[in-house]
């Protein structure tokens, strides 16, 4: 891929706004290559040979304007840049598509290392593995402790009725994807909406909190959370509930889906709960709720993509096992439902 002029960045165009927000702030010819790994959002790292950015934008083609929304993203990292809460610094947002095409946003590359998978992890060792994962907690444990009105984002979603409303969208979610049958997927949803816990105080909610959409540093802590396109105001146990399903092992050889679970020594997900209930003082007792939510969630997610695939929309690596793993996530899901209702 050229790192002159990616598809969806017209560099020439970036430069000519930027100087015209934001004079003097960048001091040569501009590259940029596409950073891999992203789920839906594009994110492109920009030089001027001095300085790094990164600029966010849509993806390429038609996108519902709520799905991938610019103005949200930079207004909650902007919000959060001044608390304890590690986020990049936002350099400027772009609402005028005509500049490169779509809305976007720039803002401070940040140096570090977002974790994917337990073999990236291993090397770092047992001792720094687990600080790493603990600080992921603590961090969490941050965010949710931010009041969001004193942030300017008392009006960023609207959280009665947030888990009701989040039930019934990935239930629609669900039906839009439907091509085959798949066992208990409707009986988790429906055990899920009969077992509805009642929220704590509202916080905000990443939506998709867990090791790889943070960036570690050299010494083990984090430096920046990433990817804020889910974010809102919500019931705080949500992340926990997703950070707990990530930390499970899913014992799936080669699987285009992997968890950390399995690095050496990597925290339990019950030590993780333990340690986010003991730093945030909020009751996780209905945390199995959470985390069979994850899991119904992610079949929902994985669904989708298998969907798509079927009808020739997705290709690359990984996305013809796609389709095998959703059941296997329906059944962690119901094996969490059952555990809390035996517990």
């Amino acid at each position: 891929m050229s790192s002159d002029q990616p598809p969806g960045l017209d560099l020439d165009q970036l430069r000519g706004h930027l100087d015209r927000e934001r004079p003097g702030l960048v001091g040569g010819p501009l590259t940029a290559r596409l950073i891999e790994g992203g789920r839906s959002n594009l994110t492109y790292s920009v030089t001027d040979g001095t300085t790094r950015w990164v600029v966010r934008r849509p993806p390429l083609g038609h996108v519902l304007a709520t799905a991938h929304d610019m103005k949200r993203e930079h207004r909650v990292i902007s919000a959060l840049h001044p608390t304890d809460v590690p986020v990049p610094t936002p350099v400027l947002l772009c609402e005028d598509d005509s500049v490169i095409g779509a809305p976007f946003y720039v803002m401070e590359f940040v140096d570090g290392t977002p974790y994917r998978t337990a073999d990236e992890l291993a090397p770092l060792g047992a001792e720094r593995t687990r600080a790493a994962v603990n600080g992921l907690v603590d961090t969490l444990v941050d965010l949710h402790s931010v009041d969001p009105a004193a942030v300017g984002l008392g009006d960023f979603g609207r959280p009665d009725g947030f888990l009701d409303r989040q039930l019934r969208r990935w239930g629609k979610q669900l039906d839009a994807s439907r091509n085959r049958d798949l066992a208990g997927i409707d009986e988790l949803h429906a055990a899920l909406g009969r077992k509805l816990p009642v929220s704590p105080a509202a916080t905000v909610v990443h939506g998709d909190y867990r090791l790889d959409n943070v960036l570690i540093g050299p010494d083990d802590k984090i430096k920046a959370i990433l990817d804020w396109e889910m974010s809102t105001l919500g019931d705080p146990l949500t992340d926990l509930g997703l950070l707990v399903m990530y930390s499970t092992r899913l014992e799936l050889p080669n699987s285009p889906i992997s968890t950390t679970a399995g690095a050496p020594g990597h925290p339990a997900a019950a030590e993780l709960v333990e340690r986010y209930a003991a730093r945030s003082g909020r009751d996780v007792s209905a945390v199995d709720w959470y985390t069979a939510f994850a899991w119904f969630k992610l079949a929902v997610i994985l669904e989708g993509i298998h969907y798509r695939y079927t009808l020739g929309q997705t290709v690359g690596a990984g996305f013809d096992r796609i389709g095998e793993l959703v059941p296997v996530f329906i059944e962690h899901g119901l094996t969490t439902l059952q555990e809390r209702k035996e517990g």
